[in-house]
Formats: C-alpha cells, sequence, structure tokens
C-alpha cells in the first residue's frame, strides 16, 4: 500500500464529504478510493469513517487522524515546493577551480558580473595549474587546458588558449635576436615547470611553433625553470631570456612595448580550453548558471565585446 496515496485519499473523502466525490478529486474510480480507505483502516487496526448507504461520520480516532495526516501532507508540500524553489532559484556554495593566469586574467575580472546576477551564491575558487580530480577534491567544475580523457566528466570547449614568445628589448640587444626557430637554441629560453599531476610534467622542454614551412620543434634550454607563468613573464620583462607566455597575460606588455615578440612569423598551436563538470541527472541551478556564465564570456563561439575585454584587460 502507498501510505501517502492513502492518507491523501482519506482527507479527500472527508474534505468532500463522500467516496464518489473524493474519486472526482483524485481522478480515481469509487471503487479504488474504497480501497485506499479500506487498506488504510486494516494497516491502522481501527475505522476511520462509518459509513452507511445514506451517510459517513468520522470515527473519534479518524478525527485525529485526518488533523494529523493534513499537518503531514502539508509538511510534504512544503518540502517540495522548496526543493523547486531550491532548483529554480541558483544559491548555495559553488566550488569552482581554474588555471592560475586563466583566474587572474579572465575570471576574476568577470565574476563581478556572476556575483551581481547571482547574490545568492558563494563561490569556493581555487587558482592552480594542477589537475584536480572533480569527486577526490570535491570541485563542482573546472577550467582545465589540455586535452581530455575522463569520460565521466561533460567538456564545453572555450576560447583557445593561445601562446606567444616575447623577451624584452634590454634581453635582445643583449643577446640579439633569433630569426629562426632553431636559433633558440642558442638563447636563454625560459621554461614553465609543470605541476606533477600536468600532462606535460615528463615531458622535455621543447616549443613547437607553425610557420611559412610548417610545424617546427625546438629543443630549448635555460638556466630558469619556474612553475608560475607570472613569475616567468617577470623574468622576461628583467631580461633574463625568451619566454613562452599566454597572450592573456602578456599583451598589455607587447602593446606597451614592455616585451616585444619575437619570431612574429612563427605561432604556438593553440592549446584547448575547457570547462569540465560531472554527468548529473538533476543538475544544480547553481552549476547550471556558473555553466551558462562561463561559456556565454568565454565559449568557443563567444568572440564577442564582452571576451575581448576580458581577455585584454590590464
Amino acid at each position: 500500500m502507498d501510505l501517502l496515496k492513502a492518507m491523501t485519499v482519506f482527507v479527500r473523502v472527508v474534505e468532500t464529504g463522500s467516496l464518489t466525490a473524493a474519486a472526482v478529486a483524485c481522478d480515481l474510480s469509487p471503487t479504488m478510493v474504497g480501497n485506499h480507505l479500506q487498506a488504510l483502516e486494516a494497516r491502522l487496526g481501527t475505522r476511520l469513517i462509518h459509513r452507511t448507504t445514506r451517510k459517513q461520520q468520522l470515527s473519534a480516532f479518524g478525527r485525529t487522524y485526518y488533523e494529523r495526516c493534513v499537518d503531514i501532507l502539508g509538511l510534504i508540500d512544503d518540502s517540495e515546493r522548496l526543493a523547486l524553489d531550491h532548483l529554480a532559484t541558483p544559491r548555495g556554495r559553488l566550488r569552482v577551480t581554474a588555471p592560475v593566469v586563466f583566474s587572474n586574467e579572465c575570471l576574476i575580472p568577470a565574476i563581478g558580473d556572476y556575483c551581481e546576477r547571482y547574490p545568492e551564491v558563494k563561490l569556493d575558487i581555487v587558482a592552480t595549474d594542477a589537475l584536480s580530480d572533480l569527486v577526490d577534491d570535491g570541485f563542482e567544475a573546472a577550467i582545465r587546458i589540455g586535452a581530455l580523457g575522463n569520460p565521466d566528466l561533460v567538456a564545453r570547449q572555450l576560447t583557445p588558449y593561445r601562446l606567444v614568445l616575447c623577451a624584452s628589448r634590454a634581453y635582445l640587444q643583449a643577446h640579439g635576436t633569433p630569426s629562426t626557430p632553431e636559433a633558440l637554441s642558442t638563447h636563454q629560453c625560459l621554461t614553465y615547470a609543470y605541476p606533477p599531476r600536468s600532462e606535460w610534467h615528463t615531458a622535455q622542454p621543447e616549443w613547437v611553433l607553425r610557420g611559412p614551412d610548417g610545424r617546427v620543434s625546438v629543443p630549448v634550454n635555460g638556466r630558469l625553470k619556474i612553475d608560475n607563468a607570472e613569475a616567468l613573464r617577470r623574468a622576461a620583462l628583467r631580461g633574463l631570456g625568451i619566454a613562452m607566455l599566454p597572450a592573456i597575460l602578456v599583451d598589455d606588455d607587447l602593446r606597451a612595448q614592455r616585451l616585444t615578440e619575437v619570431l612574429p612569423g612563427y605561432v604556438a598551436p593553440e592549446r584547448q580550453l575547457s570547462l569540465l563538470y560531472l554527468r548529473e541527472r538533476q543538475m544544480s541551478s547553481k552549476l547550471r548558471s556558473f555553466i551558462d556564465f562561463v561559456v556565454d564570456r568565454f565559449g568557443a563561439d563567444a568572440r564577442s565585446h564582452h571576451v575581448d575585454q576580458a581577455v585584454s584587460r590590464a
């Protein structure tokens, strides 16, 4: 027996005054209404309604039980409305992770708009270049650079991550400007020390470029290897070598001529940038709101005014 269904039918019988009227209210046959009522009385071991061919009357226990059923069913309705309201209105704490440079240069400058739009969502943003496990590390979403290999995650493509070779004028004046990719092997190249959980952690230092003659891979070497893009940028500004850095990090330096692009006829392949989240039957409204916001601002098809603003900020 479905106890809640039987309680609902009992309440309708009391409120409408007859099994026939309750059947209409519950969209059941009169026989089915009678069956629910009999099953409920059998479960309780007592009569709820005294019925004759001409009238029905609540028993003393039936009246008390009716009032309790009204309270219980009301609480259930309130709980369902609360759940629907929770699903409809983004609220609660949302934990996400993103690469350091993307966080600093793109996500954080834009996040004020998200917070204004969804004031009941509390964001925990962990800026790290380490690969985090969404389940083990307690994240609901992650922005990640590079190839994806987890079929349990849904990936939404964002605007690809572009890299640029650059150095200070002081370095180039002191050591010369390379005219071919192969000439990089004779220069101080500032390379990135990838974290242990990165797909590039074990890769040999080399820079891959595409130019007029196609793809070329150049082994590089230098005194400095740093695990932070901002620190690499500062090393390049100090004239310590040539660096391959995210365009979103150095675009302003290039415009202000604090840094100079090296080998402008060659480009580094763009890296895939994705927003990842777990497959869920019922996605929370807070996660949906964050996904929609990030895809709108930084999606692969969103090369619009607000994206340009975020990418080229100071």
